[in-house]
């Protein structure tokens, strides 16, 4: 394999193990792509000499084809010409791949002056530190996480006790051990290891794979009892309304009209849900409309959930919200909806470009993608109260929050019910991105044991029981209901309670047990030279 000795061989195999990645997500879900290619990229790594170059191609591949969903809304809808929403898709790629790139900087720089031992026991950590920095950086976006592409596999069963973070530094330490030993498989000399890495890295293998048989078990016998199960019917829309269709003023009647002929047949359920943005009026001119479905909504024992812009003249604030409408709960003797009322929630994680402009006041103006409708929000607070209809409480996030852990464990009580994610995925046509967002909600239902709700505009709509498992979903690009029971479990996780401390502490124990055996290895050498 001489031809690896060239640089742009192995340029082009860093960016063909990166693109690869893309089918370990879902719509394709080959999750054991996951490993092959970290494994592979860490050979490749310790073999280069050129590890920027090859963190950064393994990066680009890895997001230019992950998240190239991100080119269909700016190019459908940012009303720039195609070579521009190029270039601006690339700007985000590269920035992205900038952090494999430094990952990749340190861990070469380390193998080259301590061997081999020092990487494997610092890769998981220094992984774990370069996607904490990718999902709080310029407001976090950490779209991709390996440990999605493990839902449905043995690693996935960890999800309650670890979480995403946990199972994605799971993966680097097995990609790791396979590196070592596929290299020491590959030479004896050159890329030997310290006996004791070597039988460390062979045990980690056996003992992860084994223990994941046994974590579904473990999980169940280690939950935190809160209260009974409670189970309750939900009715979800899904509008289908056409991205170009709304915000023109002519629309916003025949749109609310579409929602509530569809709303019809759901008043019977103890909570029905709209999705993101579903009333097309700003807060303030939906009154009558907003009044309407609140004297209805509780004259039928329901609670309704709607998103909705709001614009807060006092303050000059524009949010993005969801508010209840209906009963509340059992004590209110009348319908609970006024104008400004606080049973609501502000979207707090904005999307730049879409709901935010970065450096706004040279941006703007420049191309329409700059200057498109309702781009102007203020961001809501980190936690927030839960909404709560008819006696029930949801943990909200609207579109690309549900991605952020720590922010939906932040506003989860003992009392929540659900969390709840609404979405207007119209903006990405018929690519892979509903298909990853449905993963990620997926995801949180495990990592915090409860059942998520996830209602969009046009797909994915369904419903994920605590499990992470859809027990109920809606066609894409279908206008339609969806009714269905939704049980709250009678426990909760430990990465509930905990959060990312078990992950970190794990990737930290890691690497103080290999540095520890790596030390213990170099003293008995020297003993034995010594006598």
């Amino acid at each position: 394999m001489r031809w690896l000795g060239n640089v742009s061989a192995q340029a082009i195999l860093s960016l063909c193990l990166g693109l690869s990645l893309t089918l370990a997500f879902a719509p394709f879900d080959y999750a054991y792509i996951s490993l092959f290619s970290l494994t592979a990229f860490l050979i490749l790594l310790m073999q280069t000499q050129h590890p920027k170059l090859i963190g950064f191609m393994f990066g680009f591949g890895w997001f230019g084809a992950g998240i190239s969903w991100v080119h269909v809304s700016i190019a459908e809808f940012g009303g720039v010409p195609l070579t521009v929403s190029l270039f601006l898709m690339g700007l985000l790629v590269s920035y992205l791949a900038l952090f494999v790139m430094l990952f990749s900087l340190i861990i070469h720089k380390l193998s080259s002056r301590y061997g081999y031992a020092l990487p494997l026991a610092t890769a998981p950590v220094l992984w774990l530190a370069m996607e904490t920095l990718r999902s709080v950086l310029f407001t976090g976006f950490p779209w991709l996480s390996l440990g999605y592409s493990q839902i449905n596999t043995v690693l996935g069963q960890f999800a309650p006790i670890i979480g995403e973070t946990g199972i994605t530094t799971l993966l680097v330490i097995l990609a790791s051990c396979g590196a070592y030993i596929i290299l020491l498989a590959r030479s004896k000399t050159a890329y030997k290891l310290p006996p004791l890495i070597k039988y460390s890295a062979y045990s980690t293998l056996i003992i992860v794979f084994f223990s994941a048989w046994f974590a579904p078990h473990f999980i169940l016998n280690d939950r935190i009892n809160t209260a009974q199960d409670k189970s309750f019917s939900v009715g979800i829309v899904q509008g289908n309304i056409e991205q170009s269709m709304r915000w023109v003023p002519e629309l916003d009647q025949p749109i609310m009209d579409k929602y509530l002929k569809l709303t019809d047949t759901l008043w019977q359920n103890d909570v029905v849900i709209w999705p993101e943005a579903a009333v097309p009026k700003l807060e303030s001119e939906a009154q009558p409309f907003l009044h309407q479905i609140d004297a209805q909504a509780y004259a039928t024992n329901t609670g309704l959930i709607t998103g909705i812009v709001n614009y807060d003249f006092g303050r000059d604030l524009i949010l993005n919200q969801l508010i209840t409408l209906g009963r509340k709960n059992a004590n209110l003797d009348q319908p609970q909806y006024h104008y400004g009322h606080n049973n609501r929630f502000a979207k707090h994680h904005l999307l730049p470009i879409g709901e935010f402009i970065p450096l706004e006041n040279w941006l703007r103006g420049l191309a329409p993608i700059f200057d498109l409708p309702m781009s102007s929000f203020t961001r809501g607070a980190y936690v927030q109260e839960n909404l709560q209809a008819n006696g029930l409480w949801f943990v909200p996030a609207i579109c690309f929050e549900i991605v952020f852990p720590r922010q939906i464990r932040a506003n989860i009580t003992p009392q929540s019910n659900a969390i709840i994610t609404v979405s207007n995925d119209a903006w990405f046509g018929d690519s892979h991105g509903p298909h990853q967002h449905m993963q990620i909600a997926q995801m949180r239902a495990l990592e915090f044991g409860l059942p998520v709700i996830r209602v969009t505009n046009n797909g994915i709509t369904g419903v994920i029981n605590h499990h992470g498992q859809i027990q109920s979903r809606l066609p894409q690009f279908t206008e339609g209901v969806l009714v269905d029971t939704v049980t709250t479990p009678t426990s909760t996780t430990l990465y509930r309670q905990y959060g990312d401390t078990i992950p970190f502490g794990v990737a930290l124990l890691w690497m103080l047990l290999i540095l520890g055996l790596y030390f213990l290895q170099l003293q008995l050498q020297s003993n034995k030279r010594i006598s």
